[in-house]
C-alpha cells in the first residue's frame, strides 16, 4: 500500500514537472518569428533601423562587423567598420538620427579598465560594404589596478541604450554572492574619454545570476518605455521622468524556457523583438511580443519621484553604500 502511494507522488511529481517545462517551452515558441543564419550563432545585440531591416552583430570572436537579416532569417549585407576591433561586442542602440552605437564593452572578469563604443552613420547611409567609426572610450572612476573583489563584481556591461545624447549602461551583475543588482552609468555620445558616472539601481532577483543577468537593453520610439532582458524576462520600465528609469512602473513579462537571450530593441512602440543564441539545437531564433497581448506582472508601481540632486563623482565606498540601501530596502 505504502509503494503504491510513493509510486503514485512520484507519477503525479512527474506529470507536474512535464507540464510545467511543456508551459515554458510553449511561451517561448509560441513568439518565435524567424531561425537566425548560423553565421550569427552567438548574436548579442539587434538594431532595426529607419526602414525598418534588422540589424545584428556576434559577440567576441567575430570581425568587427554588422550583419542586415532579411525577413527569412538569411543575411542580406555584412558592413566591416574598419577602425573596429570586437574584443567583446555585446550590444547595439541607436539616437534618433539613426547613427548606430556597438558596445565593446563585455567585461566577464571585471579586468578591463577601459571600455570602448563604436558610433557608425546611419546604415541607410551606407552604400557599400565599409564604414569607420567615431570612438567612444570610458572607465569606471573607482576602480584603480587591483583587482575587483568577487562581492563588488559588477563592472561587466551587456545592455545599453541612447537617451538625449547621452549613453546609459546597465550591469551585468557577477557578484559573489549574487545580490541581483544592476547599476546604470552615464557617458556620453560622442568621441572622448569619459569617466561613467553611477546614476541609479535596480535589483532583479537573487536566485541564481545566470537566470537574472542583464544581457541587453532597448528605449520605445518615443523614448517612453525601457526594457532590459534576462534570461526568461523582459523587465519593462513604464511613466519614468528623464533618465530616472526606475522611478516609475515597473512590470516584468514571462519569456518561458531558460534560452541565452543576447539582444532586444523595439519595432515600434507596442513591438518587442528578442533573440536568443544557438546552443545545441536550441536557440538561434528571433522572437516577437506585442505589449498590449502579453501578459505584464506588476513589479512595482510608481513611487513619489524625489529630486534630482547634482552631479558628482561616486566612489567605491558610495557605490556600495547605495547597494546595502538596496538590498536592505528589497529584503
Amino acid at each position: 500500500m505504502l509503494k503504491r502511494s510513493i509510486l503514485r507522488l512520484v507519477g503525479s511529481a512527474i506529470i507536474v514537472s512535464i507540464t510545467i517545462i511543456g508551459t515554458s517551452i510553449h511561451t517561448l515558441y509560441s513568439k518565435k518569428e524567424i531561425n537566425i543564419d548560423p553565421k550569427l550563432h552567438e548574436i548579442s545585440g539587434i538594431e532595426i533601423d529607419k526602414k525598418n531591416r534588422l540589424w545584428a552583430i556576434n559577440d567576441s570572436g567575430d570581425d568587427p562587423k554588422l550583419y542586415q537579416i532579411n525577413q527569412d532569417g538569411s543575411i542580406a549585407k555584412e558592413i566591416l567598420v574598419t577602425n573596429a576591433k570586437n574584443v567583446d561586442w555585446e550590444d547595439m542602440t541607436q539616437n534618433s538620427f539613426g547613427h548606430f552605437f556597438l558596445g565593446d564593452f563585455g567585461n566577464n572578469d571585471n579586468s578591463r579598465r577601459w571600455l570602448t563604443i563604436y558610433k557608425i552613420e546611419n546604415p541607410i547611409d551606407i552604400k557599400g560594404n565599409t564604414t569607420e567609426a567615431e570612438i567612444i572610450k570610458f572607465t569606471y572612476p573607482d576602480l584603480d589596478d587591483n583587482p575587483v573583489t568577487p562581492e563588488n563584481r559588477n563592472y561587466d556591461l551587456e545592455a545599453f541604450v541612447e537617451l538625449d545624447r547621452h549613453l546609459y549602461l546597465f550591469t551585468k551583475n557577477r557578484t559573489e554572492p549574487f545580490d541581483g543588482i544592476t547599476n546604470v552609468y552615464k557617458v556620453g555620445d560622442h568621441a572622448a574619454n569619459f569617466d561613467a558616472e553611477l546614476i541609479g539601481s535596480f535589483k532583479t532577483c537573487t536566485t541564481l545570476g545566470k537566470l537574472c543577468w542583464i544581457t541587453s537593453a532597448a528605449l520605445s520610439p518615443n523614448r517612453k518605455q525601457l526594457v532590459l532582458l534576462d534570461s526568461t524576462s523582459i523587465w519593462l520600465f513604464e511613466n519614468f521622468e528623464g533618465d530616472n528609469f526606475f522611478s516609475g512602473d515597473v512590470f516584468r513579462i514571462d519569456l518561458g524556457i531558460v534560452t541565452q537571450k543576447e539582444a532586444v530593441t523595439f519595432l515600434d512602440d507596442n513591438t518587442i523583438v528578442f533573440t536568443d543564441e544557438a546552443f545545441k539545437g536550441i536557440g538561434g531564433n528571433a522572437y516577437v511580443i506585442k505589449l498590449d497581448e502579453v501578459e505584464k506582472i506588476v513589479v512595482r508601481r510608481r513611487a513619489e519621484i524625489i529630486p534630482k540632486q547634482a552631479p558628482k563623482v561616486i566612489k567605491g565606498a558610495e557605490i556600495r553604500n547605495q547597494k546595502n540601501k538596496i538590498l536592505n530596502e528589497n529584503s
